[in-house]
């Protein structure tokens, strides 16, 4: 089947000045207190800088300005001042702060990350800035708006389950190299962690397949017909895709993204810097379920456009 086919003051209710502009007001880094919590005013832009609290820390710390002037720290995505309307910028989206972002959606604020953060110290060295937190979000406002995705709560709820089975691929992959590696009776030791990690992912699969269904309209379509529903990698894969990719976008670029030209070394080509090798291991993953054998770059390509078939609405006429 396949084969055929901005800030003022940061005082409450006072809007913001235009980009770069000095404006009166509090400044310098501090946080907030206690149960002060100023606003910003309809329809602002805020960008911040997510950056660890210390080297190899768990913890995160939110560098925020609206102006580029003032700056504010706060520990979560809660505490920044956006209200419905306001649209915040980011250079990344730790799964730590999932829930927080969630609350700003729900709260009417448009969140955008950066599709591209290599794109931060690029803009650093044109404005010759130094490295720092403030230097960061001077050059992330200087970073074009086709740069930046918006995000919405299915891609953040789906992203953190989805981030959650890869580390239990990535683990198994592990245990399958060192069981190679050792001796029978020393790799035998590890088959029963294997077989305890296999039977996490097809459960976690078994979530994500669910969730996906209620998330996204055309999911159990695609799934039907082509016909994956045998294995729950498969459609754990799809969900993959379908949460990452815009099937909207043109068949070039879905060929970039996922690594469909053939293969070329020099990071210096346009093409390979857009490349995902997670999203290439998910079209595998799924075109070896559809074809019942290891799939050649001819394969996967069929199926990537199969899906975009099926998940693109068609125009008539």
């Amino acid at each position: 089947m396949l084969e055929k086919h901005g800030s003022g003051p940061w005082s409450r209710g006072e809007g913001v000045s235009p980009q770069g502009q000095a404006a009166p007001g509090l400044m310098g880094e501090a946080p907030f207190q206690g149960s002060e919590k100023p606003s910003v005013g309809k329809g602002a832009r805020i960008y911040c800088d997510v950056h660890r609290t210390r080297k190899n820390g768990e913890g995160f710390r939110i560098t925020f300005t609206a102006d580029g002037v003032t700056f504010r720290h706060v520990d979560s995505f809660l505490e920044i001042p956006a209200n419905a309307g306001d649209r915040v910028f980011v250079d990344v989206l730790p799964l730590q702060h999932t829930d927080g972002v969630i609350e700003l959606l729900r709260r009417g604020v448009e969140v955008y990350y950066l599709r591209r953060t290599t794109l931060i110290a690029k803009r650093r060295e044109e404005l010759k800035l130094s490295k720092s937190a403030r230097s960061d979000i001077k050059a992330l406002m200087a970073v074009e708006e086709r740069w930046f995705r918006m995000v919405s709560e299915d891609f953040v709820v789906m992203r953190r389950m989805i981030a959650a089975y890869r580390s239990l691929m990535k683990s198994h992959q592990q245990l399958l190299n060192k069981s190679k590696a050792l001796s029978q009776r020393e790799g035998d030791a590890l088959k029963p962690a294997m077989k305890a990690i296999e039977e996490q992912m097809r459960e976690l699969a078994v979530e994500i397949s669910e969730e996906a269904g209620r998330r996204y309209q055309a999911y159990r379509r695609v799934v039907e017909e082509l016909g994956i529903d045998h294995s729950f990698s498969a459609m754990e894969a799809l969900a993959e895709l379908m949460t990452y990719i815009d099937f909207k976008s043109p068949l070039r670029g879905l060929k970039k993204l996922l690594g469909l030209y053939k293969p070329i070394k020099s990071k210096k080509k346009k093409h390979w810097r857009l490349y995902n090798g997670q999203l290439r291991q998910a079209v595998n993953r799924l075109a070896t379920a559809c074809y019942r054998t290891i799939p050649n770059g001819r394969q996967c390509w069929l199926v990537v456009r199969h899906i975009k078939e099926l998940s693109t609405p068609q125009t008539q006429g």
